[in-house]
């Protein structure tokens, strides 16, 4: 059966001009190409084989890792790749490494916060690989809580340099990938402290291990955290703990864009707004919605694939079973999913320009726009980081038993994505420092201050905790008007109805951890706006393609009623809609499932992803699944002898009823 595509029938019945989706879901003709280009180089690529990731140990995984780095490394500088393409080289290899942290927090952290001199000192070095950084800062005791860090950077005047030191156990540097075993140096996050007074959180670069024997320098103990979550999975970083015996490091390895500390020990705020360092969390926080989107539509890629291929029941007469695709059942826990990684595709594009309009705006020393920029990209990495948790997880259960297996891929993506909904700022954490920004923007409507940006709706608040939704049957439901204003209604009002309540305790800190839950939901129900409104506005561009942008507004229509059927209990509470017009909506989305089920297989084609990418036996291209599971099965070293190793001393005993002469 090699060489037939078992799922042609489902790609024939497509509605649209796949290619052009191509275009759409990468962004840009060009962008497709290069992502096509690198990532069959990637899979050409025999040193990038990772077929057998799951079943080495954790040493041989770590060396494979290694050499995989290496590799990329090697043929970034052969092909001579433009960073882009560098960058897509790293996404397609598709296992952990020191070098995401290298690339995407080291350089970006020492480009904000670094001043010139010190971008010129230490960049050219991190941009050829001549020295390997991490980022240290959370620690075993602290992790979100950034102000409460332990380590100390204590300036010595009479040597001019900076003592670093771990004060506590608690203080040891804990989770920082690269760190365990690679990393030459670190930007550390430490207290700054001046002639016995503490000026706060300070990030400096400091020296980890020799650059001649890779032994750690005076001072310094590292080593691995240990084994985390799966087999394969996040296994191939590592992850690393740090402490600090008083290291000394020279005084301009403080990172001194903002605040710099004198020869004689003073601490000078330079012209540099502080603000500034808001751009580099803006920044990594906008890559991780886009690699939500990734992530999230690689699982329903797998899923919608051989949701396609299984068959099961629905024979009384001996002919073909249903589709699993075909039962209702199925669509409507699949097709959210799939209609999710469009959604958050697009959000995570705006995410892109707010990046850019933000550093502009920051460059001309315009602060307007930071706190909005700041709560969106905070709520929104929560918010698609925990769908996207959540929607792989639910793919493996989507397909049945097999998703357990390692082989459909699903397993090893599940744990190697949720870190995500942990690192940079726990997700629950963010979701009320949103709250809080919520609160402020209704605490400030009184006085006619307008607010900005995603926030704008909340300046209709008079019209919006008045306004009756006007759905009369199903079909209403599919204009963006209507679904625009219940998503902007039950947002206003559940924020509204959380600062009211604030306002009868006496202390608003007190009052704030107390109604914490409610003020969770009422920044997820604004965070959900965001990214409806953000694919109703992708849908006011052109879109060139035959059926293109029709079926975009399917799925659009699919992730917002979904949300309405989801939190069904906020928009009646909130008086958004009435129950009559939740049961429509309803109805509307199991009709949107029988649009969206021929153009499923399709709509995943257009995520444009290799079989070696994918790593998953039951999302392969071509459907030939059952052969290709059997046949993998045998792979398995347990396979390697008939009879299995402890045989003789243990089950042989055991059948012959011999079990007291045994070697127990």
């Amino acid at each position: 059966m090699e060489g037939v595509d078992h799922l042609a029938h489902e790609r024939s019945k497509a509605q649209f001009d796949v290619d052009h989706m191509k275009v759409v879901w990468a962004g840009s003709r060009h962008t497709l190409e290069v992502s096509d280009r690198i990532a069959r180089l990637v899979a050409s690529d025999p040193v990038f084989k990772k077929d057998d990731r799951t079943r080495l140990s954790r040493k041989d995984l770590f060396k494979d890792t290694l050499r995989k780095a290496a590799h990329v490394w090697k043929r970034i500088t052969e092909l001579k790749l433009t960073e882009e393409e560098a960058s897509k080289l790293r996404f397609y290899v598709d296992q952990p490494a020191y070098m995401d942290l290298h690339w995407g927090m080291f350089i970006p952290f020492i480009k904000g916060s670094g001043t010139e001199e010190q971008q010129k000192k230490w960049l050219p070095l991190a941009y050829k690989m001549q020295i390997i950084g991490c980022y240290a800062q959370t620690e075993l005791g602290h992790g979100s809580n950034v102000q409460g860090l332990e380590t100390t950077a204590t300036f010595d005047p009479k040597t001019d340099k900076f003592v670093i030191h771990s004060p506590t156990l608690t203080s040891s540097k804990w989770w920082p990938g690269g760190l365990g075993k690679v990393s030459t140096h670190a930007v550390v996050f430490a207290r700054l402290i001046t002639d016995g007074q503490d000026h706060g959180v300070n990030g400096f670069i400091v020296q980890l291990r020799s650059l001649d024997d890779h032994l750690p320098l005076p001072g310094v103990t590292v080593g691995d955290i240990g084994m985390k979550f799966g087999s394969g999975a996040y296994n191939s970083m590592d992850n690393g703990v740090l402490r600090f015996d008083h290291v000394r490091i020279p005084r301009d390895h403080m990172l001194m864009r903002v605040s710099q500390v004198t020869r004689e020990g003073k601490v000078v705020q330079s012209n540099v707004p502080r603000q500034l360092l808001y751009g580099t969390m803006v920044f990594v926080r906008q890559t991780i919605v886009a690699d939500a989107s990734s992530a999230l539509s690689r699982a329903a890629c797998i899923a919608t694939r051989y949701s396609a291929v299984r068959r099961q029941f629905g024979s009384n007469d001996g002919g073909v079973e249903t589709q699993v695709i075909d039962y209702k059942t199925q669509q409507s826990r699949l097709f959210p999913l799939l209609a999710s990684a469009y959604a958050f595709r697009f959000v995570g594009e705006w995410l892109k320009w707010l990046y850019a309009d933000v550093t502009q705006k920051l460059q001309a020393n315009d602060f307007s726009t930071l706190p909005e920029a700041h709560a969106c990209t905070a709520g929104l990495k929560s918010l698609t980081t925990s769908a996207t948790a959540d929607a792989i997880e639910e793919c493996r259960k989507l397909c049945g038993g097999h998703g357990y297996l390692s082989s459909s891929g699903l397993p090893e993506l599940f744990a190697v994505y949720i870190p995500a909904c942990t690192y940079e700022g726990d997700n629950i954490v963010l979701l009320l420092q949103v709250a809080r920004f919520l609160m402020k923007t209704v605490s400030q409507l009184p006085s006619g201050k307008k607010p900005i940006g995603t926030t704008s709706y909340m300046g209709r608040a008079e019209h919006l905790l008045q306004s009756r939704c006007n759905v009369q049957k199903a079909e209403d439901w599919l204009k963006p008007s209507v679904i625009l204003e219940a998503f902007e209604a039950r947002a206003m009002r559940m924020s509204v109805a959380c600062a009211t309540d604030l306002s009868k305790f006496t202390n608003p800190e007190e009052g704030f951890a107390e109604l914490s839950p409610n003020l969770v939901d009422a920044a997820v129900a604004h965070c959900q706006l965001i990214v409806v409104s953000k694919f109703i506005e992708k849908l006011q561009q052109d879109i060139p393609g035959k059926g293109v942008k029709e079926q975009l507004q399917i799925l659009c229509n699919v992730y917002a009623l979904f949300l309405v059927h989801k939190h069904l209990g906020d928009f009646l509470s909130t008086g958004s809609i009435t129950a009559k017009q939740g049961s429509l909506a309803n109805d509307q989305l199991r009709s949107l499932y029988s649009q969206v089920r021929p153009n499923a297989i399709a709509l995943v084609d257009a995520f444009n992803y290799t079989d070696h990418y994918l790593s998953s036996i039951l999302g392969r291209y071509d459907g030939n699944v059952y052969p290709k599971l059997y046949e993998e099965a045998w792979k398995d070293p347990l396979n390697d002898t008939v009879v299995p190793e402890g045989y003789h001393e243990y089950i042989q005993p055991l059948l012959k009823q011999q079990l007291r002469n045994s070697r127990l």
